[in-house]
């Protein structure tokens, strides 16, 4: 149990949340969230799902009329279903089907990759900063995946044997499509095609998270993942090809987005939001949980370099709309510390003249 977190009953999580799962019991209350909407907002729940844009990555740079399609999409809920991306429905069924071997392995193989204390690359659960916190109803894998260098290979799983080379040829699709949409995305706005791309330096991070979440016996109390915008400035999502499980926020409302199998689904982060000068909307999203059904999802996270510092593209600063955010170096470690002392990090960064 090395380098596995305990949580304030000294019950390891790596065992609690799978067992209870498997014999059907209560989770301990660390895991309820105490607010009847999951959240301190007054967002209320809505199980029906919603429509969120689709869109063809393949016409992005040849068609005005979705390049227009993503614009809108961007700048309302931030959120959109990627079709038309490049990989092939087999090659994502096998990326689907190495993260459902790997979190079917027993226990103590999966152990052999457990992230250590205070890390957050390798196997594991939430790290814990704070005994007020509430968890959330998962285990995952978190890797860094570029650069390359930074790769921390013993704790890439050689169980299953193809995973290793599944994730580094999935590493590089996802990419590839990344890199297409930031220039999709200032090409939207009217910029020079790297308007975007130049922010996050030459090395930008990309990272991983292989997320399992079994069922859960109170669904109406505890959540997969708890609200919250992501830090990245993009973030590309392969849901589970039946459970859905991913809210976004819409109207005020929670919302269910909905499963089409071989669609890659496109949240913009935090940082894209400041480079966009808040044209672009980083949304707030979960993760629900229900009481019969495991589910599975990959996302895959790019981030700029740590030693650049990004803010609002000048172009996008004007008398109509001035200048909304200050700039930021190493926006993670940034986002993290405000999430350690309950402030948001967006809120933290805005400019003041």
């Amino acid at each position: 149990m090395a380098g596995m977190p305990l949580a304030s009953d000294g019950v390891s999580l790596s065992r609690s949340i799978q067992e209870m799962s498997m014999n059907g019991d209560e989770p301990p209350p660390e895991f309820y969230v105490k607010d009847s909407s999951f959240t301190h907002t007054d967002y209320s729940d809505l199980s029906a799902s919603i429509s969120v844009p689709v869109i063809d990555i393949s016409l992005l740079l040849s068609s005005k009329d979705e390049l227009e399609k993503l614009r809108q999409a961007l700048s309302s809920g931030g959120c959109f279903q990627a079709i038309g991306h490049g990989i092939s429905n087999s090659f994502i069924d096998k990326v689907r089907e190495v993260a459902k071997q790997f979190f079917g392995l027993p226990q103590e193989e999966k152990q052999k990759y457990s992230r250590a204390v205070n890390e957050v690359q390798g196997y594991g659960h939430d790290l814990i900063v704070s005994e007020k916190q509430v968890l959330d109803w998962n285990s995952r894998l978190f890797l860094r995946v570029f650069p390359e260098h930074q790769r921390k290979l013993d704790l890439w799983p050689e169980n299953p044997k193809n995973f290793r080379e599944v994730l580094h040829e999935y590493s590089i699709k996802v990419k590839h499509m990344m890199d297409l949409l930031f220039q999709a995305m200032a090409k939207s706005l009217n910029l020079e095609e790297n308007s975007f791309s130049d922010q996050f330096g030459d090395n930008p991070v990309m990272q991983i998270r292989f997320n399992f979440y079994p069922p859960c016996s109170r669904p109406d109390k505890v959540l997969g993942v708890k609200p919250h915008s992501d830090r990245s400035g993009v973030t590309v999502l392969l849901q589970d090809e039946e459970v859905e499980g991913l809210q976004i926020v819409e109207d005020d409302r929670w919302s269910t987005v909905p499963v089409i199998p071989h669609a890659l689904v496109v949240n913009l982060g935090d940082q894209m939001q400041i480079l966009s000068n808040g044209i672009f909307k980083s949304p707030m999203h979960r993760v629900v949980t229900n009481t019969d059904k495991l589910r599975i999802s990959v996302a895959m996270f790019n981030e700029a370099e740590p030693d650049k510092e990004i803010g609002p593209v000048e172009g996008l600063i004007d008398d109509n709309r001035p200048r909304l955010y200050r700039n930021v170096k190493n926006y993670a470690s940034f986002n993290y510390e405000c999430f350690q002392n309950g402030k948001v990090a967006l809120e933290e960064v805005k400019f003041h003249a």
